[in-house]
C-alpha cells in the first residue's frame, strides 16, 4: 500500500481548501464585496457577524472535518482552546485574528463569561468568527453557555461537530466502543460535578453490559475505580487510560479497577486523559488495529 508523506498530505489538503475557499472569493469579487465583508456571499460560506462553534477533533489535523478546515480558511477571527492541535492552528491563514482562551485544571486564562462576551463583540464588529474547541463542541465543551451568550445578543451561530476524544481514543487503540458481544450501551460521563453535590449514580453506572467513557477524570481515577467496585463491578473489571489520543505522544495504560490506581502512580500520564471502562477494553489485546495487541508486537 502506498503511504503518503505528511508533506505531500499537506500539499493535497491545501489544494482541497483552495478549491473550497476560491468560489467564495470569486463570488465576493464579482459582487464587489470587499474580501473582509462576507455579507451577500453564498450561505454556504463563512458569513459576517456569525459565530461558528467548531470541533477541532482530538488534535490530529488529519481528523479535522473539511468543513472545519474551510471555515478556518475563511474566518476573520479565531477564538481557540488549549486542546486544539498545533497542526490544526497552522491552517489558520496569516493575518487572521487569533485569541487564545485555553483552560487547564485550576487554570482558566479567560473566564467563561468573558469568552462569550468576546465572541459577541467580534461578531458585532461584522466579523466571521470561528470558536475552535477541542474534540466535539457539544460534548463537555461548555457549548451551552456560549450559545446562551450569543442568543442573548441575537448573534447568529452555527455548530460544526468534531471527532470527540472517545471516538479518537477507541480508534487509536483499535477497539469498538459498542461491540455487540460486550456493550449494549455507551455512556459519556464527566468526572466534574455539574451542580453542587451532584454525584453520579454509581450503582447505575456499574453495569457489565455497557462501556463507560469518563472525560476529565484523571485526577479522580481512584474515586472512579472505588465507586464502580462499590456499585457492583468486580475487581478485575477492565479499564483503559489514554492520554493524547491520536497524537504522536499518545500513551495508554490497561489494567483493572483494582490495580489501575497503582499502575498510574507508577507510570503517570499527562492530561488530557480519557478513561474507558468495560469489557471492550479486553479487545486491545487481540485487535489488529491496536498497538497493544500481539498482532503488532515487534520481534525481538
Amino acid at each position: 500500500m502506498r503511504v503518503m508523506s505528511k508533506g505531500r498530505w499537506k500539499t493535497c489538503l491545501n489544494a482541497v481548501l483552495a478549491r473550497l475557499v476560491q468560489p467564495r472569493r470569486a463570488a465576493a469579487s464579482r459582487s464587489g464585496v470587499p474580501a473582509g465583508n462576507r455579507t451577500g456571499v453564498s450561505a454556504r460560506r463563512c458569513r459576517s457577524g456569525t459565530v461558528y462553534l467548531v470541533g477541532a477533533g482530538s488534535g490530529d489535523v488529519e481528523l479535522l472535518t473539511l468543513k472545519a478546515a474551510r471555515l478556518l480558511g475563511e474566518a476573520d477571527a479565531v477564538v481557540y482552546d488549549r486542546l486544539v492541535g498545533d497542526e490544526v492552528l497552522a491552517l489558520i491563514p496569516a493575518g487572521t485574528e487569533r485569541y487564545y482562551v485555553g483552560k487547564a485544571r485550576g487554570q482558566h486564562s479567560v473566564p467563561q463569561g468573558e469568552i462569550g462576551a468576546r465572541l459577541v463583540a467580534l461578531a458585532q464588529e461584522g466579523k466571521s468568527v470561528v470558536r475552535l474547541k477541542g474534540g466535539d463542541p457539544g460534548i463537555f465543551g461548555r457549548l451551552g453557555e456560549e450559545l446562551a451568550a450569543l442568543a442573548e445578543a441575537e448573534v447568529p451561530a452555527e455548530i460544526v461537530p468534531g471527532i470527540t476524544a472517545a471516538s479518537a481514543a477507541s480508534a487509536a487503540l483499535g477497539i469498538p466502543l459498542t461491540d455487540r458481544a460486550h456493550a449494549q450501551q455507551l455512556r459519556f460521563v464527566t468526572a466534574q460535578l455539574c451542580r453542587q453535590g451532584g454525584e453520579p449514580d454509581w450503582q447505575a453506572l456499574a453495569r457489565r453490559d455497557e462501556t463507560l467513557v469518563f472525560y476529565m477524570g484523571l485526577g479522580k481515577l481512584e474515586t472512579i475505580c472505588r465507586k464502580l467496585r462499590d456499585g457492583g463491578l468486580p475487581d478485575d473489571w477492565p479499564i483503559l487510560l489514554v492520554a493524547n489520543a491520536s497524537l504522536p505522544e499518545q500513551r495508554a495504560l490497561v489494567g483493572t479497577l483494582a490495580d489501575m490506581p497503582d499502575k498510574l502512580a507508577a507510570s503517570p500520564l499527562p492530561s488530557p486523559c480519557l478513561i474507558v471502562v468495560g469489557s471492550v477494553v479486553r479487545l486491545c489485546e487481540t485487535s489488529p488495529a491496536s498497538p497493544l495487541s500481539g498482532v503488532n508486537a515487534r520481534p525481538d
